[in-house]
């Protein structure tokens, strides 16, 4: 399912595919690359916050470690 999503920082619209209804992680702009934490249920944007590029790191090696431990 392709979701579309205006970016808080130059409110371009662009789309997220999502498989499930609810989402909870990160989001790029296509258009100015800013980073946001993406808080979705029911196909609904509850929140977007701002995110850094540290932040980002950390919360892509704490999934890549909980998937590699759900093997």
């Amino acid at each position: 399912m392709l979701m579309n999503i205006t970016c808080p920082a130059c409110q371009k619209e662009g789309t997220i595919s999502l498989l499930e209804p609810d989402y909870n992680g990160p989001y790029r702009c296509w258009k100015c690359r800013e980073l946001f934490t993406m808080n979705i249920h029911n196909n609904k944007v509850l929140s977007c916050e701002p995110l850094s590029e540290e932040d980002y790191e950390k919360q892509k090696a704490a999934d890549d470690l909980r998937k590699k431990f759900k093997r």
